[in-house]
């Protein structure tokens, strides 16, 4: 009940405060490209419910018909405001609404896309699921460049799934079993310092 009072209270705090800038990047993506501002992508969140994620647009229409579920290196797809937007992760400030709606928590397991949910061992899957998903956790921060890193592979979405996805799990894993409050600010406090340098 503690960590969701803390995710109403700095969701809304944060939704207000950042209303200026949210509505500067909704009008710099309009005027950047065709297309709506926010792009809804299904994920999987707690107990294995698929909920639709908002995530500030940063691709060309219909991105996802046209590739991979991963973003590797210099995609083509990405457009010039949603470079920016991915290098600084604002792309990821409108995930405030899912945590206010109940479908995501400020820190916790990255929600991923069915088809890599699919990937984790069965084990794996359950401790992972027993929570709500978060915009940041460890593996964010470490992997923050991540698909720099897997464009440099011949075969990206293997690299994905075969190295990047068990250190992710491990991650995962061990932050559903040693989570505290205090755990949870230092991750926040992690975020923003990564975010920052």
């Amino acid at each position: 009940m503690a960590k969701r009072l803390f995710d109403i209270i700095a969701s809304v705090l944060g939704l207000v405060m950042l209303t200026p800038l949210l509505l500067l990047i909704a009008l710099a993506i309009k005027l950047d490209s065709r297309g709506a501002v926010f792009f809804r992508q299904e994920r999987v969140g707690q107990r294995g419910k698929i909920f639709r994620i908002h995530k500030f647009r940063t691709m060309v229409i219909d991105a996802d018909r046209h590739g991979l579920q991963i973003t590797v290196g210099a995609d083509a797809r990405v457009t010039r405001v949603g470079r920016v937007l991915r290098k600084y992760k604002l792309d990821e400030l409108v995930q405030l609404i899912d945590v206010l709606q109940g479908n995501m928590s400020l820190v916790g397991p990255r929600p991923e896309v069915p088809r890599y949910v699919a990937c984790y061992p069965p084990e794996a899957r359950g401790i992972i699921l027993s929570v709500k998903p978060g915009i940041t956790d460890l593996a964010s921060i470490e992997y923050k460049d991540e698909n720099e890193i897997l464009g440099k592979s011949a075969d990206p979405q293997q690299a994905y799934i075969n190295e990047v996805l068990p250190i992710k799990i491990r991650y995962y894993i061990d932050y559903v079993n040693n989570r505290t409050f205090w755990n949870d600010v230092y991750l926040i406090v992690a975020t923003l310092r990564a975010l920052v340098r």
